[in-house]
């Protein structure tokens, strides 16, 4: 388990517990029973005092925690028949995008999600869910293929941010994240999107532009991140805390502004502590979100995703 700087005391607590266990199994006469779960209980109360209400700032932490379920963790447990397609028929194939076909409860899905990676090895080669600007063409190629075939978008979203490197801008990286926000908005299929971790700048926007937008409870989505803005109003990015709280960032935040529709439960302590469960709630979502639109039309999928856009942050305002 890797821990968050607020959680020390817990991982303290765990520690000792896990110790008391080794030492059960090393010495077979020793009983340690009541203390480690005593230790346990006390574990489980702090986990529950830590989470109860988060600020913005830790929720940032949480929502970029490493063991959190990944865009291929999801993959492999909700969709069947995944086909990734790979490619922008232009560049190169961006391996921090995920797409291609799939089926989601036996229905038909074209699948588009950011991926960080899971290790040292799969980061690099992931560039730690970064697109690059043939990543967001690869978007763009699917979301016509899914309008050809009349079939609905599911992104995932899960990136710092795109990719800001100097290849990357001098292949038209703001030309294409526009192009593939356009894209999600011209599209007659549904679209939708769920945040499952951070959702930064026009990286983001890029894949959630669209019909439905869910977050997970300890997610995050922004124009900026909280040390970026720092940097810039405060020339100090160890000012992201305040950052943080005036960006309105969280996924509570978001559904008060219209923003977000709808928020999706966590387990006490985030979702990299049951990940079985938090990609079960989110299959959940999916499912409900696309049953919403069963007998929805394209011209009405397409007025209804314009008011959507319109009205946006203008209810919550006075919060």
């Amino acid at each position: 388990m890797n821990y968050l700087d607020f959680e020390k005391p817990l991982a303290e607590i765990e520690g000792k517990a896990e110790e008391l266990r080794a030492l059960a199994q090393r010495d077979e006469g020793m009983d340690v029973a009541d203390q480690a779960a005593a230790l346990d209980q006390k574990a489980a109360d702090l986990l529950r005092d830590l989470y109860k209400d988060l600020t913005p700032w830790r929720k940032c932490q949480v929502a970029r925690h490493p063991d959190r379920p990944h865009c291929k963790d999801y993959i492999e447990a909700l969709f069947a028949e995944y086909t990734p397609l790979a490619g922008d028929r232009n560049f190169a194939d961006d391996h921090a995008i995920m797409g291609g076909l799939a089926r989601f409860n036996d229905q038909p899905v074209v699948l588009i999600g950011h991926e960080k990676g899971h290790d040292t090895k799969t980061r690099i080669e992931r560039n730690f869910g970064m697109a690059r600007p043939e990543g967001y063409r690869k978007a763009v190629r699917l979301m016509d293929l899914a309008d050809r075939f009349n079939l609905p978008v599911i992104t995932l979203v899960d990136t710092p941010g795109a990719y800001p490197g100097k290849g990357a801008e001098e292949r038209g990286q703001s030309e294409a994240i526009a192009r593939s926000t356009e894209k999600s908005l011209q599209i007659g299929v549904p679209v939708i999107s769920i945040i499952i971790g951070e959702g930064g700048s026009g990286g983001a926007v890029a894949f959630a532009t669209g019909d439905r937008l869910a977050m997970l409870e300890h997610s995050i989505y922004s124009v900026i991140s909280p040390e970026g803005c720092a940097s810039i109003l405060w020339k100090d990015a160890e000012k992201m805390r305040e950052a943080a709280e005036a960006l309105r960032l969280t996924a509570q935040d978001l559904h008060k502004l219209g923003v977000c529709d709808m928020v999706i439960a966590e387990p006490t302590g985030g979702a990299q502590r049951d990940k079985n469960a938090t990609i079960a709630e989110v299959g959940k979502a999916i499912a409900s979100m696309l049953a919403s639109f069963t007998d929805t039309d394209r011209a009405a999928l397409l007025s209804g995703r314009r008011k959507k856009f319109l009205d946006m942050g203008t209810k919550g305002l006075a919060a």
